[in-house]
């Protein structure tokens, strides 16, 4: 990222340095950086909005709220995602886009830029939001991820209409699933009842829906809501968000259900799709989730993939067992290796150690060995305690 000095973006504001400093002090300019006695502020950052003028200048209406939604629904060219940003007629509906761009390559400090980049604009804010807020705890920075958090409360808590209240909690639903803290999720979402939602809302719910349904183990309902929601949202013209989390969705619950040739074929499918667009996240997200599949189709289907999105997994995970510990006072680890974390989830479940052997090539007897080697850096005497360290 390139910088300025106070005076340098003093100038370009048309403000004075004063104001300038006195906006830096309130910490007002995201991500500016103070050097002993003097700032430097991102060559990208734009005047924050004055105070007095918020109410006034912000789009946020129902009828706008909607239209955001609806041109942000439209999916990206399959052989060139990023020439829809050319078909876009609004310049914020243009950095929404690029917001889930840079989201999907791992990019998190371009989506968290977009997100301060729709600062005078309500509207592109909230659709931009999930992606930000996610993009906050991957890169572990509390500072905006609080920013948004206050953000969209004060959105619930304003109660302007349903569709900014449904906007704002989407994103935070989005957070407790994310997180695996399911008892932070929305009455609706629990429920699995959408009736309230605007039909541009819905894919999204229904995602989400399917990631609740993993954090409280219901997997043969999770599957059923990802295909049903494949066969409502999927596009055939192109690439949309839902379309690769919604494959992997179906991959994760067919594996929980011991249906591991389906599994590997939602997950190829949606390899296909996202990584030579170099699309990694979600996988490296859902790495976990997987077992081990993602390494192994990564070796084999795009070994070009393979560094980027380990290295995306071991730079984002400890935030995310941080945030999550956080919300549910849990005990999740950092001490175990992604293969000691693999082999510990399917001992959890309970998987048979000849079983476990087969999928990693090793024999039994190191099977056991692996797990002493788990119990006695967690301090544990067992299976049955090894749930409240691990991810589900």
């Amino acid at each position: 990222m390139e910088y300025m000095s106070a005076a340098e973006a003093g100038e370009k504001w048309g403000i004075s340095l004063r104001q300038t400093q006195r906006l830096l002090a309130d910490n007002r300019i995201p991500r500016a950086k103070k050097y002993g006695r003097s700032w430097m502020v991102p060559t990208e950052a734009k005047r924050p909005m004055d105070k007095r003028k918020a109410n006034k200048s912000s789009r946020l209406t129902t009828d706008d709220l909607l239209h955001v939604f609806a041109s942000i629904s439209a999916p990206m060219p399959a052989h060139d995602p990023d020439a829809i940003l050319d078909t876009m007629p609004e310049d914020r509906l243009r950095l929404v886009y690029e917001g889930e761009l840079a989201y999907l390559r791992g990019n998190f400090q371009r989506t968290m830029d977009c997100f301060y980049g729709t600062q005078e604009d309500d509207s592109a804010r909230l659709r931009v939001c999930p992606m930000a807020i996610v993009a906050a705890i991957s890169e572990g920075d509390r500072r905006t991820y609080a920013e948004i958090d206050a953000y969209l409360k004060a959105c619930v808590k304003s109660d302007k209409d349903a569709e900014v209240t449904a906007a704002a909690e989407l994103t935070l639903a989005t957070v407790a699933v994310s997180a695996i803290a399911p008892s932070m999720a929305p009455e609706w979402l629990k429920s699995g009842d959408l009736s309230a939602l605007p039909s541009r809302m819905r894919p999204n719910a229904l995602y989400l829906r399917a990631k609740y349904l993993h954090c409280t183990g219901r997997f043969e309902a999770m599957l059923a809501v990802a295909e049903t929601a494949l066969c409502l949202c999927s596009s055939s013209k192109g690439i949309a968000f839902h379309d690769i989390y919604m494959r992997l969705m179906c991959a994760v619950a067919c594996r929980y259900l011991g249906r591991d040739d389906e599994s590997l074929r939602w997950l190829l499918e949606a390899m296909s799709m996202a990584l030579p667009h170099g699309f990694i996240t979600p996988f490296a997200e859902l790495m976990i989730a997987l077992g081990g599949t993602v390494e192994l189709c990564l070796k084999q289907e795009c070994p070009a993939c393979y560094d980027a999105v380990i290295g995306q997994w071991k730079r984002t995970w400890k935030n995310w067992i941080a945030f999550h510990n956080e919300f549910t006072q849990g005990n999740m680890t950092l001490m175990l290796s992604l293969r000691e974390y693999h082999i510990a989830s399917l001992v959890a479940r309970h998987v048979p150690y000849a079983k476990i052997a087969k999928r990693y090539c090793i024999s039994v007897g190191r099977v056991k060995n692996i797990m002493l080697e788990i119990y006695s850096k967690l301090q544990v005497s067992g299976r049955d305690e090894l749930a409240k360290y691990i991810f589900p």
